[in-house]
């Protein structure tokens, strides 16, 4: 009785954890093998451990989530051929796994090795963003960067301190996406944000990259347009209302035209007609004085 009392709780907080949005993928067409992994509550030592540790405190937002579950992981497949195929992942790192994305230098690696922070333009290029977008991060010390989604590979989704002193606690966050080239992208300035963002797209693969100027692949394109359609429609006109700009555009007008014919100016007949005429009798005239002589 107390197991069935227990399940029955459990159901109703990933219920309301995740937004309902199990139930709306069990009645897909093609949807199959929904599974949510259920996760104990984060303790408060280790957060307050993870901040001193990282010299941050964790937004509000994030701090109830992890005080709620430590981590987030809800995965669904697709039918295919009698098949299931891994499709949507929707994940949150525990805070054991919410690590910064640069790693101390080691002790015995080369002076001269590259890193991250090599990439980091002058100054005048990234302090200050443009009027529409933040300021990107930076790879320095400048700014803490914290990993809370690999993406599969597909990049990584951070949290992110920016103007960081060293020895002083970091307390404003936003979340970036960082992309397989290491450009930033600027994805929502608070958690809970981010959250709702990544549970309406149904944690589609490269769904991130519709946040970014080239957009996702065209397999995670077609994956969209038959689990997301509105959404995917709505930001395909977001991101460019005259159409896409990143592909080329061919007139069939201007493309396959002809080389223009220079019109010929026909000779009218009747003119034509009597300067033959008046020829030939000059010709005749000027031979039959010939003939007598």
């Amino acid at each position: 009785m107390e197991e069935l009392k227990e399940s029955l709780v459990f159901k109703g907080v990933a219920e309301r954890l995740t937004l309902g949005i199990t139930r709306i993928l069990e009645n897909m067409p093609g949807v199959a093998d929904v599974r949510f992994a259920e996760r104990e509550p984060a303790e408060k030592r280790s957060l307050l451990s993870w901040e001193q540790k990282n010299t941050c405190i964790l937004p509000e937002d994030l701090r109830d989530f992890y005080l709620t579950t430590d981590g987030f992981t809800l995965t669904w497949s697709v039918k295919l051929d009698n098949e299931c195929v891994p499709l949507g992942c929707m994940m949150i790192n525990s805070v054991a796994r919410l690590c910064p994305l640069l790693q101390p230098v080691a002790i015995f690696s080369l002076p001269n090795a590259p890193s991250l922070v090599d990439l980091d333009w002058e100054e005048s290029n990234t302090e200050s963003g443009t009027g529409r977008a933040p300021a990107a991060p930076h790879f320095d010390s400048r700014s803490r960067i914290f990993e809370l989604d690999s993406c599969g590979g597909n990049g990584k989704v951070c949290l992110v301190y920016k103007n960081c002193t060293s020895g002083v606690v970091a307390q404003q966050s936003e979340i970036w996406f960082l992309d397989r080239s290491l450009c930033w992208h600027f994805l929502t300035a608070t958690f809970t944000s981010y959250y709702r963002l990544m549970i309406t797209h149904l944690g589609l693969p490269e769904w991130q990259y519709a946040f970014t100027p080239y957009g996702p692949s065209p397999q995670a394109k077609q994956w969209a347009s038959l689990y997301q359609p509105l959404i995917f429609s709505t930001e395909h006109s977001f991101a460019d209302p005259a159409g896409d700009s990143y592909l080329n555009k061919l007139d069939p007008t201007k493309a396959f035209r002809g080389k223009a014919k220079v019109p010929v100016l026909k000779k009218k007949q009747s003119t034509q007609g009597s300067s033959g005429s008046a020829a030939k009798s000059q010709g005749s005239a000027g031979k039959h004085p010939g003939a007598k002589r």
